[in-house]
């Protein structure tokens, strides 16, 4: 079989794949048919057309390596200065969302997440007996956010350093705590917290604000001796309003976040999907209890401290209800789960032991998790998971019931899978253009890169991927990362000219800084790699 019709058997489903791989295609077409799933096509299918790039060949450059007819400018990269206040770009850039000023498409915010510091590029050498008073500071400063204003000029975009908005919210910035945790003795009582750090991909609330996500945050925790429990939650931010309290939403749960997709239910509550980037970890979602009202702006912000979370059980095509009452019922008699699990904010601190207590499914590293906004169905960066061979990994797609985001039942098929029949390994995070492609980006370790099973990939890269047509489900690269980076964050304008993307981590293998592995983005005297975030153009 050749890759296309690999790929497209692949997301009918494994029965269909077994009929395929036998060369028995009518076989395949009749179980794809008779296979039962909620989703029916609707009229937001878009018109697929051709690819508007041509595909580039897998490279090991240490440069961001694009299609002809592409380009790219720096936007920002470490140490950059943001505003006439002397605020810095952060570390390890991630997630970026871009927000219009006054409707333009050429001026804007753009938030850039800030994953974790490299000790070696931060502080010029490997902390070994713990952190300073100055160096926690400096760690704890450059993780978080920065927001930074935006603007396409005749050479390509800059930052404006004199904006009004242009700030940064770390991890030593006071954050408060909202839903059932605020208070609670699982949090040693705090309402409000230090900072927000390990911030990994995050998404857009349907009322303008934006929700940046805690990773992995137990080894800033450790290092910088701050609570563990106040880490590892959904943060809310306004870009454009300093003054909006910058929270995190607790009944949303705590795990290693990558990110949270925002949609609406039929009957108009608010529904928030996430994954847990860890090896065998659980999909989520949370409903909200009220629903979202369009003329209540930033006040809907409140519909993400009282609702339901959910975990999916993939052997039942359900999500069950991650509660106290759902947790002491599958307890039983266990007196150690029922001595742990005594309230809800319990329940959301340690999430995950809850959620498999209740059924949920540990799978393979659920990263990004993005709502179409074509049919609704849900697109899920299962990114690999070796100790169940699971290698490349692939992405998910979940049809909810009715095509309900409310909905408590659900089909799912494997859309595609990382590996060389599809020339991509460990897909992350995801997004989508107009034309109904899904956007990956990888994330092949640093140190397995351009070696073994993972030689044929070169370095990480980023994909387009039809989700309709003759095409659904076929990759084709789009970027090639520069020496040991990983391409994070895709976000496009709205209008579609411009791609802004993180590079994080370029040349994170350096062992002697005299001699780094990468020296992206190869400024002028500089000796060290910088993460940085870039703006493609030529869409």
């Amino acid at each position: 079989m050749d890759r296309k019709k690999f790929l497209t058997y692949l997301g009918t489903g494994s029965v269909a794949l077994a009929a395929a791989s036998t060369g028995l295609d009518g076989i395949a077409d009749k179980v794809n048919a008779q296979q039962g799933n909620f989703h029916k096509p609707n009229k937001k299918i878009p018109k697929m057309g051709p690819l508007k790039f041509k595909p580039i060949e897998p490279t090991s450059k240490d440069d961001l390596v694009l299609p002809r007819g592409y380009s790219y400018n720096v936007v920002a990269a470490y140490g950059d200065k943001i505003n006439t206040k002397g605020d810095t770009f952060g570390f390890n850039n991630d997630f970026t969302l871009f927000f219009p000023i006054e409707a333009e498409d050429e001026r804007g915010l753009l938030w850039v997440n800030h994953e974790y510091v490299d000790d070696k590029f931060v502080f010029g050498k490997e902390i070994e007996d713990g952190y300073s008073k100055a160096q926690i500071e400096k760690a704890l400063y450059n993780q978080g956010g920065s927001i930074i204003e935006v603007v396409k000029g005749n050479d390509g975009w800059k930052m404006d350093t004199a904006s009004q908005y242009a700030r940064r919210v770390t991890g030593l910035t006071p954050i408060a705590l909202t839903g059932p945790a605020k208070g609670a003795t699982a949090v040693g009582g705090a309402s409000k917290v230090q900072g927000t750090f390990a911030n990994c991909s995050g998404g857009k609330t349907l009322w303008g604000t934006l929700l940046t996500c805690e990773e992995n945050y137990e080894d800033t925790s450790e290092a910088t001796k701050l609570d563990e429990t106040h880490y590892g939650w959904v943060v809310e931010v306004d870009p454009f309003d300093e003054k909006f309290q910058v929270r995190k939403h607790t009944a949303l749960g705590r795990f290693n976040h990558e990110n949270a997709s925002m949609g609406l239910s039929n009957d108009g509550r608010v529904v928030v999907y996430m994954g847990d980037d860890k090896k065998d970890a659980c999909v989520y979602k949370f409903i909200s209890e009220g629903k979202y009202d369009p003329k209540a702006g930033k006040k809907n912000a409140k519909l993400l401290e009282k609702g339901t979370l959910y975990v999916a059980d993939f052997s039942k095509g359900a999500w069950v209800p991650v509660t106290i009452e759902e947790v002491k019922k599958a307890a039983a008699d266990d007196k150690a789960a029922l001595d742990k699990f005594q309230t809800q904010a319990d329940i959301v601190v340690n999430c995950h032991d809850a959620a498999l207590l209740v059924g949920g499914t540990p799978t393979d590293r659920p990263e990004d998790v993005e709502i179409s906004p074509f049919d609704g169905t849900i697109f899920i960066a299962h990114t690999n998971n070796d100790n169940h061979g699971n290698m490349h990994g692939h992405i998910t797609r979940f049809f909810e019931k009715n095509e309900d985001h409310g909905s408590l039942e659900f089909q799912f098929s494997i859309f595609t899978a990382g590996g060389i029949q599809s020339g991509f390994s460990a897909p992350d995070n995801l997004t989508f253009d107009e034309d109904g492609n899904l956007w990956t980006v990888t994330d092949i370790s640093s140190s397995k890169l351009n070696s073994t099973i993972w030689e044929p990939f070169g370095n990480n890269g980023m994909f387009a991927i039809p989700t309709h047509g003759q095409d659904e489900g076929v990759a084709y690269q789009f970027a090639s990362a520069p020496v040991e980076a990983e391409l994070t964050g895709p976000s496009f304008t709205p209008d579609e000219k411009t791609l802004f993307l993180s590079i994080q981590h370029p040349g994170e293998e350096t062992e002697d800084l005299s001699k780094p592995t990468s020296k992206w983005p190869h400024r002028a005297g500089d000796s060290m790699p910088r993460p940085g975030v870039v703006a493609i153009t030529g869409f």
